[in-house]
Protein backbone atom coordinates (compact mmCIF):
# COMPACT_ATOMS: atom_id res chain seq x y z
CA UNK A 1 0.00 0.00 0.00
CA UNK A 2 3.19 2.48 0.36
CA UNK A 3 3.67 5.29 2.81
CA UNK A 4 3.08 8.30 4.55
CA UNK A 5 5.72 10.73 3.46
CA UNK A 6 5.72 14.50 4.39
CA UNK A 7 5.51 17.08 2.02
CA UNK A 8 6.56 20.11 3.55
CA UNK A 9 3.00 21.00 5.83
CA UNK A 10 1.29 18.07 3.92
CA UNK A 11 1.04 14.45 4.30
CA UNK A 12 0.61 12.07 1.57
CA UNK A 13 0.29 8.49 1.15
CA UNK A 14 2.61 7.10 -1.84
CA UNK A 15 3.71 4.20 -3.69
CA UNK A 16 7.17 4.03 -4.97
CA UNK A 17 8.26 0.64 -7.21
CA UNK A 18 10.89 0.21 -10.26
CA UNK A 19 14.40 0.68 -10.33
CA UNK A 20 15.99 3.26 -8.26
CA UNK A 21 18.33 4.20 -10.71
CA UNK A 22 15.49 4.61 -13.39
CA UNK A 23 13.87 8.05 -14.69
CA UNK A 24 11.63 9.67 -11.66
CA UNK A 25 7.73 9.22 -12.83
CA UNK A 26 5.36 11.00 -10.90
CA UNK A 27 1.66 9.61 -11.62
CA UNK A 28 -1.01 12.44 -10.21
CA UNK A 29 -4.87 11.62 -10.30
CA UNK A 30 -7.85 13.59 -10.95
CA UNK A 31 -10.50 14.98 -8.98
CA UNK A 32 -11.29 12.47 -6.37
CA UNK A 33 -8.87 9.59 -7.83
CA UNK A 34 -6.74 7.48 -6.10
CA UNK A 35 -3.43 5.64 -6.43
CA UNK A 36 -4.83 2.82 -7.44
CA UNK A 37 -6.37 4.74 -10.66
CA UNK A 38 -2.91 4.18 -12.25
CA UNK A 39 -2.75 0.39 -11.47
CA UNK A 40 -2.33 -0.75 -15.03
CA UNK A 41 -0.60 1.91 -16.28
CA UNK A 42 1.99 1.71 -13.53
CA UNK A 43 2.51 -2.12 -13.75
CA UNK A 44 3.89 -1.28 -17.61
CA UNK A 45 6.05 1.40 -16.23
CA UNK A 46 7.30 0.10 -13.49
CA UNK A 47 9.90 -2.42 -14.94
CA UNK A 48 11.71 0.57 -16.92
CA UNK A 49 11.21 3.56 -14.65
CA UNK A 50 11.18 4.67 -11.20
CA UNK A 51 7.13 5.38 -10.91
CA UNK A 52 5.75 7.60 -7.62
CA UNK A 53 2.01 7.23 -7.41
CA UNK A 54 0.21 9.49 -4.56
CA UNK A 55 -3.29 10.30 -3.05
CA UNK A 56 -3.11 14.08 -2.85
CA UNK A 57 -4.12 15.23 0.75
CA UNK A 58 -7.84 13.47 2.18
CA UNK A 59 -7.69 11.32 -0.96
CA UNK A 60 -7.24 7.44 -1.36
CA UNK A 61 -4.96 7.04 1.88
CA UNK A 62 -3.62 9.99 2.75
CA UNK A 63 -4.22 11.84 6.01
CA UNK A 64 -6.62 14.72 5.88
CA UNK A 65 -5.22 17.89 4.29
CA UNK A 66 -3.90 20.75 6.51
CA UNK A 67 -4.51 23.34 3.70
CA UNK A 68 -7.59 23.51 1.54
CA UNK A 69 -7.22 22.24 -2.42
CA UNK A 70 -5.46 25.27 -4.80
CA UNK A 71 -3.46 25.37 -7.53
CA UNK A 72 -0.14 26.31 -5.52
CA UNK A 73 -1.02 23.97 -2.65
CA UNK A 74 -1.15 20.87 -5.45
CA UNK A 75 2.05 22.38 -6.93
CA UNK A 76 3.83 22.76 -3.94
CA UNK A 77 3.07 18.86 -3.24
CA UNK A 78 4.10 17.83 -6.68
CA UNK A 79 7.01 20.02 -6.50
CA UNK A 80 8.25 18.27 -2.51
CA UNK A 81 7.81 14.75 -4.45
CA UNK A 82 10.02 15.93 -7.06
CA UNK A 83 12.48 17.14 -4.71
CA UNK A 84 12.48 13.88 -2.97
CA UNK A 85 12.85 12.05 -5.86
CA UNK A 86 16.42 13.51 -6.43
CA UNK A 87 16.57 14.61 -9.92
CA UNK A 88 13.95 16.05 -12.76
CA UNK A 89 10.83 14.20 -13.29
CA UNK A 90 8.23 13.40 -15.75
CA UNK A 91 5.26 14.54 -14.59
CA UNK A 92 1.86 12.30 -15.57
CA UNK A 93 -1.53 14.08 -14.61
CA UNK A 94 -5.46 12.76 -15.26
CA UNK A 95 -8.20 15.63 -15.47
CA UNK A 96 -8.41 17.90 -13.09
CA UNK A 97 -4.31 17.04 -12.12
CA UNK A 98 -3.42 18.50 -14.94
CA UNK A 99 -3.65 21.96 -13.62
CA UNK A 100 -1.01 21.26 -10.73
CA UNK A 101 0.91 19.70 -13.07
CA UNK A 102 1.00 22.88 -15.67
CA UNK A 103 1.57 25.04 -12.56
CA UNK A 104 4.78 23.22 -11.62
CA UNK A 105 6.37 23.47 -14.87
CA UNK A 106 5.94 26.95 -14.74
CA UNK A 107 6.81 27.62 -11.15
CA UNK A 108 9.44 25.29 -10.98
CA UNK A 109 10.84 24.23 -14.61
CA UNK A 110 13.77 22.71 -13.05
CA UNK A 111 12.05 19.65 -11.09
CA UNK A 112 10.17 18.69 -15.00
CA UNK A 113 12.41 16.60 -17.33
CA UNK A 114 8.90 16.34 -19.18
CA UNK A 115 5.02 16.00 -18.97
CA UNK A 116 2.12 13.57 -19.92
CA UNK A 117 -1.34 15.26 -19.82
CA UNK A 118 -3.84 12.83 -19.33
CA UNK A 119 -7.15 13.96 -20.76
CA UNK A 120 -6.79 17.09 -18.86
CA UNK A 121 -9.24 19.63 -17.66
CA UNK A 122 -8.84 22.66 -19.41
CA UNK A 123 -10.53 25.76 -18.84
CA UNK A 124 -8.78 28.88 -21.27
CA UNK A 125 -11.25 31.53 -20.24
CA UNK A 126 -11.80 30.15 -16.50
CA UNK A 127 -12.32 33.75 -14.04
CA UNK A 128 -13.07 33.54 -10.65
CA UNK A 129 -14.79 37.05 -10.00
CA UNK A 130 -16.66 35.38 -6.66
CA UNK A 131 -14.14 32.88 -4.69
CA UNK A 132 -16.60 30.71 -2.46
CA UNK A 133 -14.30 27.70 -1.74
CA UNK A 134 -12.40 29.07 1.37
CA UNK A 135 -15.60 29.83 3.21
CA UNK A 136 -17.30 26.34 1.76
CA UNK A 137 -14.59 23.85 2.37
CA UNK A 138 -15.42 24.01 6.10
CA UNK A 139 -18.54 22.83 5.00
CA UNK A 140 -17.90 20.23 2.75
CA UNK A 141 -15.10 18.83 5.21
CA UNK A 142 -17.69 19.11 7.96
CA UNK A 143 -20.22 17.24 6.03
CA UNK A 144 -17.87 14.65 5.36
CA UNK A 145 -16.68 13.88 9.16
CA UNK A 146 -20.93 13.81 9.52
CA UNK A 147 -20.96 11.42 7.35
CA UNK A 148 -18.19 8.75 8.38
CA UNK A 149 -19.42 9.59 11.78
CA UNK A 150 -22.86 8.07 11.07
CA UNK A 151 -21.32 5.37 8.71
CA UNK A 152 -23.29 6.51 5.70
CA UNK A 153 -20.43 6.89 4.30
CA UNK A 154 -19.31 3.23 3.85
CA UNK A 155 -22.78 3.39 1.61
CA UNK A 156 -22.08 6.60 -0.28
CA UNK A 157 -18.63 6.70 -1.01
CA UNK A 158 -18.62 3.17 -2.67
CA UNK A 159 -21.45 3.93 -4.53
CA UNK A 160 -20.35 7.31 -6.20
CA UNK A 161 -17.22 5.91 -7.00
CA UNK A 162 -18.59 3.05 -9.05
CA UNK A 163 -21.55 5.54 -10.15
CA UNK A 164 -18.56 7.94 -11.57
CA UNK A 165 -16.56 5.31 -13.33
CA UNK A 166 -19.51 3.51 -15.58
CA UNK A 167 -19.40 6.59 -17.43
CA UNK A 168 -15.88 7.19 -17.70
CA UNK A 169 -14.33 3.55 -18.11
CA UNK A 170 -14.80 0.20 -19.65
CA UNK A 171 -13.10 -1.73 -17.29
CA UNK A 172 -13.66 -2.39 -13.82
CA UNK A 173 -11.85 -0.80 -11.05
CA UNK A 174 -7.88 -2.84 -10.55
CA UNK A 175 -8.41 -3.35 -6.77
CA UNK A 176 -10.83 -5.93 -5.39
CA UNK A 177 -14.03 -3.93 -3.75
CA UNK A 178 -12.65 -4.33 0.11
CA UNK A 179 -10.07 -1.72 -0.98
CA UNK A 180 -12.91 0.85 -2.86
CA UNK A 181 -14.81 0.92 0.68
CA UNK A 182 -11.90 1.08 2.75
CA UNK A 183 -10.83 4.23 0.35
CA UNK A 184 -14.34 5.76 -0.33
CA UNK A 185 -15.77 4.69 2.90
CA UNK A 186 -14.26 7.56 4.28
CA UNK A 187 -15.77 10.45 5.47
CA UNK A 188 -12.79 12.03 5.25
CA UNK A 189 -12.41 11.31 1.53
CA UNK A 190 -16.05 12.47 0.26
CA UNK A 191 -15.82 15.75 2.14
CA UNK A 192 -12.07 16.09 0.63
CA UNK A 193 -13.70 14.83 -3.50
CA UNK A 194 -16.71 17.73 -2.32
CA UNK A 195 -13.65 20.19 -1.49
CA UNK A 196 -11.75 19.48 -4.64
CA UNK A 197 -15.24 20.61 -6.90
CA UNK A 198 -15.64 23.88 -5.01
CA UNK A 199 -11.80 24.27 -6.25
CA UNK A 200 -11.82 23.36 -9.25
CA UNK A 201 -13.03 27.08 -10.81
CA UNK A 202 -10.80 28.69 -8.56
CA UNK A 203 -7.69 26.84 -9.61
CA UNK A 204 -8.53 26.90 -13.47
CA UNK A 205 -8.35 30.79 -12.58
CA UNK A 206 -5.32 31.17 -11.04
CA UNK A 207 -3.55 29.02 -13.92
CA UNK A 208 -5.13 31.34 -16.47
CA UNK A 209 -3.56 33.97 -14.86
CA UNK A 210 -0.51 32.25 -14.14
CA UNK A 211 0.01 31.64 -17.49
CA UNK A 212 0.08 35.31 -18.34
CA UNK A 213 3.18 35.57 -15.93
CA UNK A 214 4.72 32.43 -16.28
CA UNK A 215 5.97 30.46 -19.71
CA UNK A 216 5.94 26.86 -20.03
CA UNK A 217 9.21 25.56 -20.58
CA UNK A 218 10.48 24.04 -23.28
CA UNK A 219 10.28 20.57 -22.56
CA UNK A 220 9.04 17.85 -24.05
CA UNK A 221 4.99 17.36 -23.62
CA UNK A 222 2.27 14.88 -24.88
CA UNK A 223 -1.23 15.44 -24.28
CA UNK A 224 -3.39 12.51 -24.50
CA UNK A 225 -7.23 13.33 -25.51
CA UNK A 226 -10.29 10.86 -25.07
CA UNK A 227 -13.26 11.40 -27.12
CA UNK A 228 -15.25 8.18 -26.40
CA UNK A 229 -17.35 9.91 -23.84
CA UNK A 230 -17.78 13.65 -25.16
CA UNK A 231 -21.03 13.76 -26.64
CA UNK A 232 -21.68 15.49 -30.22
CA UNK A 233 -19.55 16.47 -32.94
CA UNK A 234 -18.86 20.35 -31.53
CA UNK A 235 -18.28 19.31 -28.51
CA UNK A 236 -16.04 16.64 -29.52
CA UNK A 237 -14.27 19.16 -32.01
CA UNK A 238 -13.64 22.05 -29.26
CA UNK A 239 -12.19 19.66 -26.52
CA UNK A 240 -9.73 18.30 -29.31
CA UNK A 241 -8.59 21.54 -29.86
CA UNK A 242 -8.60 22.76 -26.70
CA UNK A 243 -5.89 19.84 -25.82
CA UNK A 244 -4.15 20.78 -29.09
CA UNK A 245 -3.62 24.41 -28.15
CA UNK A 246 -2.17 22.78 -24.48
CA UNK A 247 0.28 20.69 -27.01
CA UNK A 248 1.07 24.19 -28.22
CA UNK A 249 2.84 25.32 -25.08
CA UNK A 250 5.94 23.62 -25.50
CA UNK A 251 8.35 23.50 -28.92
CA UNK A 252 8.40 19.92 -27.94
CA UNK A 253 4.18 19.01 -27.40
CA UNK A 254 2.57 17.13 -29.65
CA UNK A 255 -0.93 15.59 -29.62
CA UNK A 256 -2.53 12.00 -29.09
CA UNK A 257 -5.91 11.55 -30.30
CA UNK A 258 -8.45 8.48 -28.91
CA UNK A 259 -11.47 8.64 -30.56
CA UNK A 260 -13.23 5.95 -29.12
CA UNK A 261 -11.27 6.18 -25.27
CA UNK A 262 -13.14 6.81 -22.25
CA UNK A 263 -11.67 9.35 -19.84
CA UNK A 264 -10.47 6.62 -17.67
CA UNK A 265 -7.01 6.16 -19.75
CA UNK A 266 -5.18 5.43 -16.97
CA UNK A 267 -7.50 2.47 -16.18
CA UNK A 268 -8.72 1.63 -19.72
CA UNK A 269 -5.17 2.62 -22.09
CA UNK A 270 -1.94 1.87 -20.32
CA UNK A 271 -0.20 0.91 -23.33
CA UNK A 272 -1.08 4.41 -24.87
CA UNK A 273 0.73 6.18 -21.35
CA UNK A 274 3.57 4.14 -21.56
CA UNK A 275 4.60 4.57 -25.45
CA UNK A 276 3.80 8.59 -24.22
CA UNK A 277 6.19 8.20 -21.49
CA UNK A 278 8.88 6.81 -24.06
CA UNK A 279 8.27 9.54 -26.36
CA UNK A 280 9.03 12.15 -23.42
CA UNK A 281 12.67 10.77 -22.65
CA UNK A 282 13.47 10.12 -26.55
CA UNK A 283 12.57 13.62 -27.05
CA UNK A 284 14.66 14.78 -23.67
CA UNK A 285 17.71 12.54 -24.67
CA UNK A 286 17.03 14.00 -28.49
CA UNK A 287 16.76 17.55 -27.46
CA UNK A 288 19.99 17.55 -25.12
CA UNK A 289 22.30 15.63 -27.67
CA UNK A 290 21.18 17.90 -30.26
CA UNK A 291 19.76 15.33 -32.32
Amino acid sequence: MGEIVNVGREQVHAVESGPVDGIPLLLASGLGGAWFDWDPTAALLRERYRVTVFDRPGLGLSPAGVARPTLRRDAAILAALAERAGRPVVVLAHSMAAFHAEALARLRPELVRGTVLVDPSHEPEARAAVRPAAVLTPLATAAGVLLGATRLARAAGPSGRRLALRGTSRREDAVPGDVIRSVYGRGTVIGTVLAEELAYREAAADLARLRERRPFPPVPLVVVTALGDVAGPGRKREWARGHARLAEMSPLGRQVVLPDALHMVPLDRPGVLADAVAGVCGAEVAEHEGV
